[in-house]
This record gives structure tokens, C-alpha cells and sequence, in this order.
């Protein structure tokens, strides 16, 4: 344990996290748009978003996997999805802030602590779809079964989200929730973020100290294809950095890495590679 350290525990990553939301949303050109993470970014937030290594310190990656993400969810939609499972939702406000069929069924999964806390805060702040709460640690093996029963219930098209999440996992665990997503008959999608050993590497030895307390682990040197081995397909990837490029932003310090050839998703090696994928069960 680091007490020097403004990471105390994972659950401070979503303060992290939040710090970005904010930023972007106070911009002209703005990506997306958040009320809500200012106030629960915190000084705690700013304190770690202070943190981070030159080069992604303006929190370019956490942008873009945001906007990302939230276009998944839309095309998801748009296609059928009737429920929304968000595990270890942190302080994620999307159903507070994006534009959703108020049918929606929205679950999000997280620890007590945390799920009260943001409650808390956003007590006066009104859901646009049928949001509800479920306290679980999702490292224990039977809580997060019950879980994933009860947020997936009755759904027949369901998105599941582990948005920063995985990279603070240990493969085995990793596998044990994919299983886990497997055996539920209504699961449509499973959306997750990848990195590359390289970028793992990189910031748990650029933030040293700081990530003691919540250490990046998930790296799989075969990229996607761990995922592939375990009965997914990939339906769709979209590689941050380049996502970036289009949205407009990249650091000008970086564009000249996108002439260099990209690195394969499944055999990243010492590349600096990350990326959204959105899984399908093989058996689709």
C-alpha cells in the first residue's frame, strides 16, 4: 500500500476518468458532453490526472475511448440491444447524459462504497432510461455470477461493458468473467478496451509508485486473439490512436507515428497498440 499515492484503489481510477469528461465537455468542439464530471472528478481526480505521462496527459485516450464507446452503445441500440450491463461502472454517467430510449434497461455493477457514493452525488440528476444499481465485487467469483444473472435477467440483446476495467485484472480472472458471459443465453455484445504489453509497461513504469495500489496487468501479447480462443469474434475494432486522427484529437507530437505501418491486433509485440472491440459470441 502507497498512502503517498492519490490512487488508493482501483475506484479512484473512475475519478481519474472523470477528470476528461470534464475537460472535453468544457470545450467549443466538444466530443460528448458532461455535466456531471466535474463534481465527481473531485480534487482527488485532478490530483491523478496530474499524473500521467506527457504524451496523454491532456487525456486524449480516455476521450476518445469514451466517444467510442458511446457510439457503440448507440449502434447497439439501433440494432436490437434492449438492456445495458456496465460492469465496475465507476462514475460513468450515460444514462444521465446520453440520448436513450427511456425503455432502456441500464444496469450498472460496481462496489457498495463506490455506488453509494455516486448516488450521493448525483441524487438531484434524473436517468433517461430505467436505470438500476447493483453492489458486487466483481472479483469474487459468486457475487459477480449473481450479478450477471440478475443485471442480464430476461434481456434478449444485451451490451455488456467493462470499460477500464480488464487492464487492473489478472488473465485468469479475465477468462473466469469471459465464461462468465458465455453462459448467459441473453448477452448480444461484450465491448472492451485492449492495450498492448508496451502501453501497459509504459504506464505502470512512468506512474511507478502512484499504481501501486491499483497496478495495470491485462496485456495479452496476442491482442484479440486471447478473446477469439475463448469464443468471441470480433465484430468491430477501433484503434484508438487512429480514432484520434479523425476526431481531431491527436497530439501533433504523436501524428507522425500514423505514417509508421500499425501494429496487428493480434500480435502487437512491442508495439504501442490499444483499441474498443466490440465481441460477439462465436456461436452467433
Amino acid at each position: 500500500m502507497n498512502a503517498g499515492s492519490p490512487i488508493s484503489s482501483i475506484s479512484d481510477t473512475a475519478r481519474w476518468v472523470a477528470v476528461y469528461r470534464a475537460w472535453e465537455s468544457a470545450r467549443a468542439d466538444a466530443l460528448f458532453h458532461d455535466p456531471y464530471a466535474q463534481q465527481l472528478a473531485g480534487e482527488r481526480g485532478r490530483a491523478i490526472a496530474a499524473l500521467m505521462p506527457r504524451q496523454a496527459r491532456s487525456g486524449w485516450p480516455i476521450v476518445i475511448r469514451t466517444k467510442l464507446i458511446d457510439e457503440a452503445i448507440t449502434a447497439a441500440i439501433a440494432h436490437g440491444c434492449d438492456a445495458v450491463v456496465n460492469l465496475a461502472a465507476g462514475l460513468d454517467t450515460r444514462p444521465y447524459r446520453m440520448e436513450l430510449p427511456p425503455t432502456l434497461r441500464w444496469c450498472e455493477v460496481d462496489l457498495p462504497a463506490l455506488s453509494e457514493e455516486k448516488e450521493r452525488l448525483l441524487a438531484d440528476a434524473t436517468p433517461r432510461c430505467a436505470l438500476v444499481r447493483i453492489r458486487a465485487d466483481l472479483r469474487d467469483a459468486a457475487a459477480r455470477r449473481r450479478a450477471l444473472r440478475e443485471s442480464i435477467g430476461s434481456g434478449r440483446r444485451v451490451l455488456v461493458l467493462t470499460e477500464g476495467l480488464l487492464v487492473y485484472l489478472d488473465p485468469p480472472t479475465v477468462q473466469a468473467i469471459s465464461a462468465d458471459l458465455l453462459a448467459e443465453s441473453g448477452l448480444g455484445w461484450w465491448v472492451v478496451d485492449l492495450a498492448s504489453p508496451a502501453i501497459v509497461q509504459m504506464m505502470n513504469q512512468r506512474m511507478g509508485q502512484h499504481l501501486a495500489n491499483a497496478p495495470m496487468q491485462f496485456a495479452p501479447p496476442n491482442g484479440v486473439a486471447f478473446f477469439e480462443a475463448l469464443g468471441w469474434k470480433v465484430a468491430q475494432m477501433q484503434e484508438i490512436a487512429r480514432s484520434a486522427v479523425r476526431l481531431h484529437r491527436l497530439p501533433w507530437f504523436l501524428r507522425p507515428f500514423m505514417f509508421l505501418p500499425q501494429p496487428n491486433p493480434r500480435q502487437p509485440g512491442r508495439g504501442r497498440w490499444a483499441a474498443v472491440v466490440q465481441l460477439e459470441p462465436a456461436r452467433h
